[in-house]
């Protein structure tokens, strides 16, 4: 009897079996009361921990720029692409358009559905790699969650079920991936439709965050290389899959003129960083003993393996033919889709690792951790029949399976409730901290939402009040005081109300309390390309890899470069060099590539020098920069 709702026509073979098998009822209510169970665990967890976190903030300037017809930037008039997920935007950017409400109140409730949505999408598509499981002698087959348990528990999971970034998208997508991966595995012929469908999600990947291209990717090797298919459904995979990310990726060359995010320059996401990753994977991991649930796990699916092996309903079919028509044979079948969804989440981790991580605790390792856990979502727990209970071997695969499952739920409830940075809110000498926490305590709010919220973070109040007391404009740079800034003025004289421009590292509190009219810059680069290509600090806090002096800034802007109207710490000395290393033609041409007007000859040269644009660096130090540019400083000249 098969576990699954499909409506495929079952085969000779199965019919033999479920005759020879005892008459038995799977117990579709235990499934359906667990999915509901996970559901709206994870739905209130994700409520109790509710925030928007400054970075997810940043998300909502590029949505009100998009909103008041200025384009996907960062600030008006300059071409930046400020967010790592392209998708993320436009789905925020869509619903703040057609509801027309308070945009970080869009993002909660996305974040919430999205998030709840993935843990139904994961059950779903595990309980469908169970559906020809056999109950055993006289007995009952329970599927009952287990993964998604594990993945509710971990705290760092509920914190970034909201946050305002894209993980709620992120593990969405990989669980939709996985349903439709194994749909398309178990059916006996899918149809055409079905697999466009599952190649234009996979085909999705790099948009939903540019990593993600890695499981997009083997997805689609998988379907394409597979038995069955002509070589025009071929290519219409392709077309299909990359209509949407390749239309995008050349509209992103020629507009931001990048291969790449902002941020993929800003931290330099190519670098590696192994011994701060490993730091960072075991900042995760030892808090909250998370391998010991993890091989409760790997050790209940070996079990179902072996059982697999050993029970088989039919005679094993063979392929016949050589490697490669067998290789094309196995791709689809739900073997290889484990495979296929484990092996994406250790490239993942891998690659996480060696970049070093992130300063977020437990975020950029959630969808690895996801991967690992979407296997086993559910597992099943074969209860034989009471008259058969101590007689046979169904009795000690019971046992061991209800002990590793029990083991797995209490951990669940211990750890959901075991805080995993006791100092969290403290930035130590791993640079990781707890990002939740650390707002939650500096703005002096439980649950940090609205951007107005931010205003009680040092600084912010401040910053608004000097904004609105300076009306001429002028460059504000954070003072050691919290509840002051340094205004440099624009040159006079001044005919009309100058332009405001705030250089600070919250990106996101910071530009979301200000008018689109204020430019917001930051010393890391997330948003300011002339920060974000600058050498990284080998011994910097992970994540916060750039630090561009503000004296570029001054020369930058077009500021008054001497004192008193400098700040006592800028020298003059140094903004003068800086001015000057501006000009070398390969910072000129930087800057021109996202500062001019969008032509189509603009389009075109940005598209051409991308990848070279790119990989382009500058150093800090203004003067070493005149010396890497073959500039001669201006005290020399004279």
């Amino acid at each position: 009897m098969s576990l699954s709702t499909s409506s495929e026509p079952a085969t000779e073979a199965d019919q033999v079996a479920d005759t020879a098998a005892p008459s038995t009822t799977p117990n579709r209510a235990v499934f359906l009361g667990g999915v509901v169970l996970a559901a709206v665990l994870t739905f209130w967890g994700a409520w109790e921990r509710r925030w928007i976190a400054d970075d997810g903030l940043i998300v909502l300037r590029t949505v009100r720029n998009l909103l008041a017809g200025n384009g996907p930037v960062f600030n008006a008039g300059e071409r930046v692409e400020a967010n790592t997920s392209t998708a993320w935007t436009y789905i925020v950017y869509a619903f703040g358009w057609l509801t027309q409400i308070r945009l970080e109140y869009v993002v909660l409730a996305i974040a919430l559905v999205l998030s709840t949505a993935a843990v139904v999408l994961a059950m779903l598509g595990t309980a469908r790699l169970y559906r020809d499981l056999r109950p055993g002698v006289g007995g009952t087959v329970f599927l009952v969650p287990a993964g998604v348990l594990v993945y509710i528990a971990v705290p760092p999971a509920r914190d970034f079920a909201t946050s305002g970034l894209e993980t709620c998208l992120v593990i969405f997508w990989i669980a939709l991936l996985w349903l439709l991966m194994v749909r398309w595995a178990q059916a006996s012929v899918p149809s055409t439709a079905s697999i466009l469908i599952l190649s234009f999600v996979a085909g999705l990947g790099p948009l939903v965050r540019p990593e993600m291209a890695i499981p997009g990717a083997l997805a689609l090797m998988m379907i394409v290389v597979s038995a069955g298919l002509t070589w025009k459904v071929r290519a219409m995979i392709v077309v299909v899959a990359g209509l949407v990310p390749v239309a995008y990726q050349i509209w992103r060359m020629g507009y931001y003129g990048l291969p790449y995010p902002n941020t993929a320059v800003s931290k330099d996401a190519g670098g590696a960083k192994w011994s701060q990753g490993f730091a960072y994977l075991w900042n995760l991991v030892g808090p909250y003993l998370l391998w010991l649930p993890l091989l409760f796990l790997l050790v209940g699916a070996l079990l179902l393996l072996a059982i697999g092996r050993n029970e088989r309903t039919s005679a094993p079919q063979t392929v016949s033919g050589s490697r490669w028509v067998r290789l094309q044979a196995w791709l689809r079948t739900p073997r290889a889709v484990v495979t296929f969804i484990l092996g994406s989440g250790l490239i993942l981790g891998v690659y996480s690792v060696r970049v070093g991580g992130d300063f977020m605790h437990g975020r950029v390792l959630l969808p690895v951790l996801f991967c690992l856990l979407i296997p086993v979502a559910v597992i099943p727990l074969r209860v034989p029949a009471r008259t058969a209970f101590g007689r046979n071997r169904d009795t000690a695969i019971f046992g061991v399976s209800a002990v590793l499952w029990v083991g797995t739920i209490v951990w669940a409830a211990v750890a959901a409730n075991t805080t995993g940075m006791p100092e969290g809110s403290i930035v130590g000498r791993s640079g990781i901290v707890d990002e939740r926490a650390f707002y939650a305590l500096n703005t002096g709010h439980e649950h940090p939402i609205r951007a107005e919220d931010y205003l009680d973070y040092p600084w912010m109040r401040a910053m608004v009040e000097t904004i609105a007391d300076t009306p001429d404009g002028g460059l504000l740079i954070p003072s050691p005081s919290y509840n002051a800034w340094f205004v440099v003025p624009p040159p006079g004289p001044i005919d009309e109300s100058g332009e405001h421009v705030v250089f600070f590292l919250n990106l996101g509190m910071t530009s979301m309390n200000v008018g689109l009219d204020v430019r917001v810059l930051d010393q890391m680069g997330l948003a300011y390309p002339l920060a974000a290509h600058t050498e990284r600090l080998e011994d910097g806090r992970i994540g916060h890899d750039k630090n561009l002096y503000p004296d570029w800034v001054v020369a930058d802007t077009g500021m008054v470069d001497v004192h008193p109207w400098l700040p006592f710490f800028l020298d003059e000395e140094w903004v003068a060099d800086a001015k000057l290393a501006l000009t070398c033609p390969e910072t000129q041409e930087l800057l021109t590539s996202y500062r001019s007007e969008l032509t189509w000859a603009r389009f075109k040269q940005n598209f051409r020098q991308a990848f070279d644009l790119a990989k382009y660096r500058f150093d800090r130090v203004p003067a070493y920069e005149l010396q890497r540019c073959g500039l001669v400083p201006l005290e020399t000249q004279k």
